[in-house]
């Protein structure tokens, strides 16, 4: 049975009743289709509403049903830097309870049409596999392009022998270093041209463009994470020649998390094949609960087909837990 929902952009600055409003939907539709997957916290939630993001600008709106109970949430993240800004990314919550009356659809012809007074080509979304958000997903003709693979390492349950053989292990001509935040100016270079080693990460068929890092871009990220109250934690493989042969982050959720992100690891082509980015991650296993001891989780995901990063991690210890899937629509012009 269908109920009356009423869309509302949210422009300019987001209160944090509003806030509260998409955190209760978000909250919601996890618990349902994401069990033992923690969801963002209130103060999250405001954060990624309101602080800027890096290279893109994004749009927002909340359904609201009967009485004005909060039912769904869209957020349109609107990439501008060159090599993306054909492509938008979406997120889209309905809360469970208002599933089945049109709540998705309303909220996804609004986020096409704005896709296309944008003037964007790609529009790509992630779910969780054989989840509802999948079945919606293929019944509006978006395409699946990539199956990930998420994975978790519980920090009470690690080899903590060979983690240190690991971490310890010598590498000759190489070191390691490491920092909190932002790079550190005499490796801020040499940590971009790294960074732009994960442009040939494993992608399947997903149009996801490219980004060209340099230095002002890599202090200009750590920036946004610090804006939003997360922290952002990196080691580093660097070769005697000066130049940083791989890297690994890993992002803490504001507040005191249990659980912590990890975000990019890549090792540079020109030094793959020593043992690296295992070498790496080690470092990273190692330095985390010394200096985060309430952290007792890291989740990864890893494209299906990275079969390298994948054996990696396993040997680290991370065990796979649940699946997602990245679907894309490909908008005509109007």
């Amino acid at each position: 049975m269908s109920e009356h929902v009423h869309l509302t952009p949210l422009r300019g600055s987001i209160s944090v009743t509003y806030a509260a409003a998409w955190h209760q939907v978000v909250a919601a539709s996890m618990a349902h289709d994401l069990p033992g997957v923690p969801p963002p916290s209130p103060g999250q939630i405001h954060a990624q509403l309101t602080k800027p993001t890096l290279d893109s600008h994004r749009l927002t709106w909340l359904a609201a049903g009967a009485g004005g109970v909060p039912v769904g949430v869209a957020g349109l993240r609107l990439f501008t830097s060159r090599g993306r800004d054909h492509l938008a990314e979406l997120e889209l919550h309905v809360d469970p309870s208002h599933r089945r009356n049109g709540t998705g659809s309303q909220l996804l012809s609004a986020v096409v049409e704005a896709c296309r007074t944008e003037d964007r080509r790609s529009l790509i979304v992630e779910a969780a596999a054989d989840s509802p958000g999948e079945a919606f997903c293929e019944r509006w003709s978006f395409r699946r392009a990539l199956s990930l693979d998420h994975l978790i390492l519980h920090l009470d349950k690690l080899d903590e022998a060979e983690i240190l053989r690991v971490a310890g292990a010598e590498h000759p001509g190489y070191r390691l270093t490491s920092w909190t935040g932002t790079v550190p100016d005499d490796l801020s270079k040499a940590f971009a041209a790294a960074k732009n080693a994960m442009n040939d990460m494993p992608v399947g068929d997903l149009d996801y463009g490219t980004v060209d890092w340099d230095a002002e871009r890599v202090r200009a990220m750590a920036q946004v994470i610090a804006d939003r109250g997360d922290t952002l934690l990196t080691i580093a493989a660097v070769h005697d020649d000066g130049t940083m042969a791989g890297y690994t982050e890993i992002l803490l959720p504001q507040g005191a998390p249990s659980r912590a992100q990890q975000y990019d690891t890549a090792v540079v082509p020109a030094h793959r094949g020593h043992g690296l980015g295992l070498w790496i991650k080690a470092a990273m296993v190692r330095r985390l609960p010394a200096e985060y001891p309430g952290v007792t989780e890291i989740e990864t995901d890893n494209a299906e087909d990275n079969v390298h990063m994948l054996a990696v991690n396993r040997e680290l210890g991370f065990r796979s837990y649940r699946r997602t899937r990245e679907f894309q629509l490909d908008i005509p012009r109007a």
